[in-house]
């Protein structure tokens, strides 16, 4: 059982988060959920129409806690490098600080229905679109090379964003901090003239 002051709503997503983390999606049935989180069936029915619903829940949550985060450095002062700087080495930790729930998203989000993966991927765009326009800002100001697309720098760059859930450990030797600044310094010298 999640003991704690955590909401209803809070104690199943954190259950959900760990269970889906540890277990995969498929293999999680709601009554584990539930007992987890300390709750009734009707208690989750009553946030959460059905599992799908945590899982998109799991993962928009992140994604909108990052989206802030994004606007507010992106839109901030200081040359357009440093901001894609801060904004790549922001994503790579927060996904690392919340690491199963990226995990659940990256390795589960194809077993959404449709109409749900959709509107993750409309999110998740949104997202990209916004880093992309900073790759394209410091193009047209010439602080960027030019002669690869921003979008293909933008696919590369959370391509292996995405592939974090594959191989790292949060036991490893290396701290959110210094993997998020070593991939923002990958992505920067990549895109020197």
């Amino acid at each position: 059982m999640l003991l704690g002051m955590a909401s209803v709503p809070e104690r199943l997503i954190g259950a959900a988060t760990r269970l889906f983390a540890d277990k995969g999606y498929d293999r999680v049935a709601v009554q584990e959920i539930v007992d987890l989180a300390g709750v009734t069936k009707g208690a989750m029915y009553h946030y959460f129409g059905s599992k799908d619903d945590l899982l998109q829940e799991i993962y928009g949550s992140l994604l909108r806690m990052q989206t802030e985060r994004l606007e507010a450095i992106a839109s901030g002062p200081g040359p357009v490098a440093e901001r894609l700087h801060a904004v790549a080495a922001d994503v790579v930790v927060t996904s690392v600080e919340n690491f199963d729930q990226a995990k659940v998203y990256f390795r589960s989000a194809d077993q959404l229905p449709e109409a749900k993966r959709r509107a993750m991927r409309a999110e998740r765009r949104r997202y990209h679109e916004r880093f992309r326009s900073l790759v394209e800002e410091g193009q047209e100001a010439g602080v960027f090379r030019t002669d690869v697309p921003a979008d293909v720098t933008v696919h590369f760059f959370f391509g292996t964003v995405h592939h974090l859930g594959t191989w790292y450990h949060t036991t490893g030797p290396l701290s959110a901090k210094e993997i998020g600044r070593h991939y923002a310094d990958l992505l920067l010298g990549s895109l020197r003239p």
